[in-house]
């Protein structure tokens, strides 16, 4: 059975993303549609990319991903089938894919679909469907889209790395409030070595060791883990860590050794 994911600025409140499962189903009805968020912030490129990139890789291979973000960012929008290790991705070429993956797609195909008058407001609702559908029919890209070479990019803030520090900043918050950092596990192993060192961040809070669980910790205490993202995070054992220790997004937060 085809697999269809959808990550959008939708909500919940209103009839949008009904309608967008709606419209699957009709075409499709046999597909299973699986709800990564609709919770990504208006427009927020980067959130929807760090949450999809998070999540995908746990899904089995063929399966489809529409991208549901800023889908009309220009007044002649490219919207994208990119084939990346073993899934299909569907969305406008704002940017998104570029965040996505690590390394070059497989291939990048620009769609090439006839759209609904009544519903060029709403390509989700009509180049998306269209293009997931046919995919999960078995189709291919090639046979709705032109192939390219590449697409838009953008780039996220990367941590600084200095002789004495890395100076990285909130990347996201998630719905417990743990704090994401933009420092990966990489750049951490690469740098801090042998060396003691002090994670600081907003009123001069820190933490001078790497937990490996939330439980390392007495309830309430503050903690640091690289979480499965593979990025460094600041949490409290079953508490609010972004509210208590006054955390937001972009904020800096840096690793000093000693």
């Amino acid at each position: 059975m085809a697999i269809i994911t959808l990550t959008t600025d939708l909500g919940h409140r209103d009839f949008y993303q009904a309608a967008l499962k709606g419209a699957i189903l009709s075409q499709l009805p046999e597909v299973r549609i699986v709800d990564i968020s609709h919770q990504i912030s208006s427009y927020n490129i980067p959130q929807a990319a760090f949450i999809l990139k998070n999540s995908y890789k746990f899904f089995p291979k063929d399966s489809i991903h529409i991208i549901g973000i800023d889908p009309d960012y220009n007044q002649s929008p490219n919207y994208l089938i990119v084939e990346y290790n073993g899934h299909r991705f569907i969305g406008a070429d704002n940017g998104v894919f570029s965040l996505l993956f690590d390394e070059a797609p497989t291939e990048i195909f620009k769609i090439k679909l006839s759209t609904n008058a009544e519903l060029g407001h709403f390509p989700l609702l009509d180049v998306f469907v269209k293009a997931a559908c046919h995919l999960a029919k078995g189709g291919k890209a090639a046979d709705i889209g032109t192939e390219i070479k590449d697409y838009n990019h953008r780039t996220l803030i990367q941590p600084i790395v200095e002789s004495n520090m890395i100076r990285g900043s909130v990347l996201y918050i998630d719905s417990f409030q743990n704090v994401i950092t933009n420092i990966s596990r990489e750049v951490y192993e690469m740098n801090v070595a042998a060396r003691n060192f002090d994670i600081i961040f907003r009123r001069n809070e820190s933490i001078s060791r790497i937990s490996k669980h939330y439980n390392d910790v007495p309830e309430g205490e503050k903690l640091a883990l690289f979480s499965i993202t593979g990025y460094l995070e600041i949490a409290i054992n079953k508490g609010n860590a972004a509210g208590l220790l006054g955390l937001h997004l972009g904020d800096m937060v840096r690793i000093e050794f000693r």
